[in-house]
């Protein structure tokens, strides 16, 4: 890289392009809630001993004590009645209190056919045989390129890559049914369920929303059953995959003995911007072709052969600012051109918006140490006034995986120094947006499926999910790993080249 190519100013403003410092300000109002989320359920932590103490005392009892106790109880009408009302409030607790276990029987992520991956060199030429794009934007974008962590093998639909293109709501739902009809095939093969079992459906792609809907795709396709309860979510940005995972576990603490198909998609034919806008320039360069299907359940049976328990979801809505708000924002350019406006605001509003998510997470998933050392630290200062530097908890302590989504190598780069997070720890965001570039939010499966394609996974490991996406919003989803994944057993999108991972991304890849 010549001296010249060092020297360039940065693409945007540095000062926006920077997350906050988290250790410079805690908003305690977000520490509550992730206590009054602990506490909500505490009533269970608060009866697993007395209950155990219980038990302890009765497996002492003789059989003598057991007659003796069962003759005082049939002359004692009031101790028979105020026993029977001990079981059914203690019954009644633990039903109210303990929402149904949802597991995670198995994922599968869609790996499109090497016809369709598109070399940053190829992009390129598309760009400018378009004549769309000034020759200064076809400079921007080759920038873009050289320094987003994207390699050479991500993939476009097959209109976008055409000459001349050729995006039409014809190519865009050919799109999507590739999509969402590959990665859903396999995972019913994976998982020998039938589509007559699927009794709940959830859908999510912002920026496509057909009529018939994409959910009434997947019905129509694979025949699923008339009372199937299904819903589809479009606009609510990359962070959508865990919004329809939240919205799939409330549906499953609903409808017992269900299995709930979650899709998490986007259609890229329909929205390729042709103007010259900048900031919406961006999205071209970045996104790229992906899906995941995930089948969740809440069959007791399931357990055995599930992957994952779901442990926890945190969402975080940031929408009531404006500046939150219109941060993403698909809109028409000067020239009438349709496109995904991102704002040099982008970066602050993700790391607010971060911030607020992890600070409520942090007391439902920490340990006790790591709890008290920041509780400590944060009476000392905002109770007695203390001139200390707020402690910052360790998230390593609580996860063994992190999948962060892949939306762009500044973000991945901001959260790596201000989590405090290793190399290890970040390799399969990084790699899964050089493999795949940022396909949405499917990206965090990729994620996941990376690390189990590297045999990294064992029982009782936790991975953390986190993303954020317009609105604006920034969304967590903890698991349990309930076995050790065996590599040589998975069939996913990274299997058949997972040797040649990790590979080394540099700052800037020169074209």
């Amino acid at each position: 890289m010549s001296q010249e190519s060092m020297a360039e100013p940065p693409l945007l403003q540095p000062s926006k392009r920077s997350l906050p410092d988290f250790k410079q300000s805690i908003k305690l109002k977000y520490v509550k809630l992730g206590y009054h989320y602990l506490i909500t359920h505490g009533i269970l932590l608060f009866l697993t001993p007395l209950v155990a103490v219980v038990v302890a005392q009765i497996s002492t009892f003789s059989l003598r004590d057991l007659t003796d106790l069962w003759e005082h109880l049939r002359y004692n009408l009031i101790s028979v009645i105020v026993c029977s009302a001990l079981l059914v409030f203690l019954s009644t607790v633990h039903f109210l209190t303990h929402p149904r276990s949802v597991y995670l029987v198995d994922f599968s992520c869609y790996k499109p056919e090497d016809a369709r991956k598109c070399p940053r060199e190829l992009f390129v030429d598309l760009s400018r045989g378009l004549g769309a794009f000034t020759d200064e934007n076809i400079v921007f974008q080759r920038k873009i390129l050289e320094r987003s962590g994207l390699g050479d093998s991500t993939y476009f639909p097959e209109a976008v890559t055409r000459v001349p293109p050729n995006p039409c709501m014809a190519e865009a739902r050919k799109e999507a049914e590739l999509v969402m009809f590959g990665a859903i095939d396999e995972l019913f093969a994976k998982t020998a369920v039938k589509p007559k079992d699927i009794g709940i459906l959830v859908v999510n792609c912002s920026l496509f929303n057909p009529t018939p809907s994409l959910t009434a795709m997947i019905v129509n396709r694979y025949k699923l059953r008339g009372n199937v309860v299904s819903y589809n979510l479009g606009g609510m940005g990359c962070s959508a995959g865990l919004i329809s995972i939240d919205l799939a576990k409330q549906l499953l603490q609903v409808h017992s003995n269900a299995y709930a198909l979650v899709v998490s998609t986007e259609n890229i034919t329909l929205n390729w911007y042709f103007g010259n806008n900048r900031s919406m320039l961006v999205s071209n360069c970045l996104f790229r072709m992906g899906g995941a299907a995930i089948l969740l359940s809440n069959r007791r049976s399931d357990r055995r052969r599930s992957k994952y328990r779901l442990v926890h979801t945190v969402r975080t809505h940031k929408g009531s600012d404006d500046k939150c708000f219109g941060c993403i924002t698909q809109e028409e350019d000067s020239d009438g051109r349709v496109g995904v406006s991102l704002s040099k605001d982008l970066m602050g509003v993700a790391g607010d918006a971060l911030k607020t998510n992890i600070t409520t997470l942090g007391p439902l998933v920490l340990p006790m140490s790591e709890q008290l050392l920041f509780f400590g630290t944060l009476v000392g200062r905002k109770v007695l006034k203390m001139k200390i530097k707020p402690y910052i908890p360790d998230f390593k302590l609580a996860f063994e995986h992190f999948c962060i989504h892949a939306g762009g190598r500044a973000v991945l780069d901001e959260l790596e120094k201000n989590l405090q997070l290793s190399e290890w720890h970040m390799e399969p965001s990084r790699m899964t947006l050089y493999r795949f570039g940022n396909t949405s939010s499917s990206s965090l499966w990729y994620e996941l499926a990376y690390s189990e394609a590297k045999g990294r996974i064992r029982k009782g490991d936790r991975a953390w999910q986190i993303a954020f996406g317009s609105g604006f919003k920034c969304n967590s989803a903890v698991w349990k790993a309930l076995r050790t994944i065996d590599p040589a057993k998975e069939r996913n999108p990274w299997m058949d080249e997972i040797d040649r991972f990790p590979v080394e991304v540099p700052r800037v890849s020169s074209l």
